[in-house]
């Protein structure tokens, strides 16, 4: 009997181990098919802190508008051509749209997700940096390698236009961003950002302190942690755009005293208008006056803040006459208004959690571009767009949730989304306007228009016919579940923005001064305005889709007088 029963325990002890092994090799296998999944890499050395990880810490300047471009993949740089000057060729070129078929907005949104924790692993790691003797300027440069500069104080050390590209970015593509909006210097940091300007500082750093590779040009040198690699641009690259020149506000009753008002000055005969532009931009002036011979730049400011234009014909006498008038002439430089530039993530995190929450196509991200140059902070996103990052909005890439930006982008509905924020601002646009926009930004993008044959096809009335109805439920989510409100209307802000964008900015418990406020009308397109002719019939909805968004229309307008809140606009609805 203790034979058989030996033999018994022996078999059960083996087979204890073998289903050990099994389960430890089950474990095993999954955990490197899930790091496969997520595209981890096991480093093999050490490495050197890549710029994405202190990209979160840089304070950032205005984000312009700048298509992508095709990187030259060219390594061979010579440390002879530190101070050199070269010849780039390589033209810029539009992104390839994405997809373009309609998508439920559940879906859309998950997928909104799953791209942002994609982008979170694959650039985890940033590549290493480069040696001391690899710090040099690419050899593809047209324009003057100036040195290596710091950019680690309270202030940019460029104060102009910016943009990032965490994959492309390269010497040339910088350099054709400022040459385009007239600015004299072109500035790299961190391997993937873009800053411009007309000053630079009097001292530099060494040269070995720049030493991080470009994201899409091997070999160049594009800066470091708070280090920029500065060109002098000289001129526009074959292929690209041309330079932004003068646009004319109007006219205008010169202030009383004119010395304050102008703090720059120029005084010779035959002045032309890109002459006086050109002297201004130089100066970093976003404005130029033309009086006669006369040519003054400045600010908007509350004495001279451009909103009481007068008859044209006033300012076309001949110079003369004109000089002895109280009239002048104002231009739009290329060069933007840098007092309200500087942004940067709150010091210490938010104790009240704000959503700017909207439907799609409400204009969400011109509402945040106001409220960042108003504020001087970073507003954040319940998403990821690495569209919307490239062009200055940095809070794209930190954790919606950290509370160190100001108010966080949401298009979400449902009581749980709403009950996570403690308060919001809530904004609602013509939902004729916001569908139209939504379904262009979903066939062509931020900036383009959907094609003749979207608008035909299928496509476009089961877009109505889904979007319509939640237009109505987000703004009746909001209004049932949002803690602290303040509703904004879209078309409110595009007609009186100082006012309005004064409330916002008191809503979010911040002071700012009033020549803040009128740099921001002055800077108040933005990057993601679309320009030119719509390709489509402007009216688009049929007579039942009419009566479908009415209904819509409707229920709100009373559920917001129910609340307390002054109903929508007449316009909302056709007539």
């Amino acid at each position: 009997m203790a034979k058989p029963f030996f033999r018994l325990q022996k078999f059960l002890r083996r087979t204890q181990f073998l289903l050990f092994f099994l389960t430890a090799a089950y474990l095993m296998t999954g955990s490197l098919l899930l790091l496969q999944r997520a595209r981890v890499a096991l480093p093999q050395g050490p490495r050197a802190p890549g710029p994405l990880q202190t990209l979160p810490v840089a304070a950032v300047a205005l984000g312009v508008g700048l298509l992508d471009s095709r990187a030259l993949h060219d390594p061979r740089v010579s440390p002879e051509l530190l101070l050199g000057v070269d010849m780039l060729q390589s033209p810029l070129t539009r992104p390839q749209p994405g997809p373009r078929w309609l998508r439920s907005r559940s879906s859309e949104l998950r997928q909104l997700r799953r791209r942002w924790f994609h982008h979170f692993m694959s650039d985890s790691q940033g590549p290493p940096a480069l040696g001391p003797e690899a710090a040099r300027p690419a050899i593809h440069s047209r324009g003057t390698y100036i040195g290596c500069f710091s950019d680690d104080g309270h202030e940019r050390t460029l104060k102009g236009a910016v943009f990032y590209d965490l994959r492309k970015m390269t010497v040339s593509h910088c350099q054709d961003a400022c040459a385009e909006r007239s600015y004299v210097y072109a500035g790299l940091e961190a391997g993937a950002e873009c800053y411009c300007g007309n000053r630079l500082p009097a001292m530099s750093v060494g040269l070995e302190e720049c030493n991080h590779e470009c994201k899409g040009e091997k070999g160049s040198v594009c800066g470091a942690v708070d280090r920029l690699s500065v060109y002098r641009v000289d001129e526009l690259q074959p292929g690209s755009r041309k330079r932004r020149t003068a646009t004319y506000r109007g006219c205008f009753r010169l202030p009383e005293n004119i010395t304050h008002a102008f703090p720059s000055s120029l005084i010779q005969a035959n002045v032309t208008v890109e002459t006086c532009s050109g002297f201004c931009s130089q100066k970093e002036f976003p404005l130029a006056i033309l009086r006669g011979w006369e040519c003054y730049c400045a600010y908007p400011t509350p004495q001279f803040n451009l909103r009481d234009a007068m008859d044209s014909s006033v300012c076309g006498q001949d110079p003369e006459a004109q000089r002895l008038a109280e009239h002048c002439e104002v231009y739009q430089t290329p060069v933007q208004d840098t007092r309200c530039t500087d942004r940067r993530f709150l010091p210490n995190k938010s104790k009240v959690f704000v959503a700017l929450s909207s439907f799609p196509g409400a204009g969400n991200t011109w509402a945040r571009h106001l409220i960042e140059h108003a504020t001087g902070f970073y507003t954040g996103s319940y998403y990821f767009d690495g569209t919307l990052y490239n062009k200055g909005f940095k809070g794209e890439k930190d954790h919606w949730r950290s509370r160190r930006t100001i108010c966080v982008k949401t298009h979400e509905s449902g009581r749980r989304e709403i009950e996570m924020f403690d308060s919001a601002i809530l904004l609602i646009r013509n939902p004729y306007r916001s569908l139209v926009a939504e379904f262009n930004r979903k066939c062509a993008g931020h900036l383009g228009y959907a094609a003749d044959r979207n608008w035909k096809s299928k496509e476009w009335p089961d877009f109505v016919n889904s979007y319509a109805s939640w237009w109505s439920s987000h703004v009746l989510d909001w209004l049932k579940y949002g803690k602290r409100l303040l509703v904004v209307h879209y078309e409110e802000l595009r007609r009186s923005l100082v006012p309005t964008l004064r409330e916002m900015v008191a809503f979010l418990n911040v002071s700012v001064s009033e020549e803040r406020l009128l740099c921001v009308e002055n800077n108040k397109e933005g990057s993601f305005r679309r320009r030119g002719r719509r390709s489509h019939d402007p009216e688009p909805f049929t007579p039942e889709m009419k009566d479908l968004i009415n209904g819509y229309i409707q229920t709100v307008d009373q559920a917001l007088r129910d609340h307390n809140w002054t109903g929508l606009p007449r316009e909302y609805v056709p007539r």
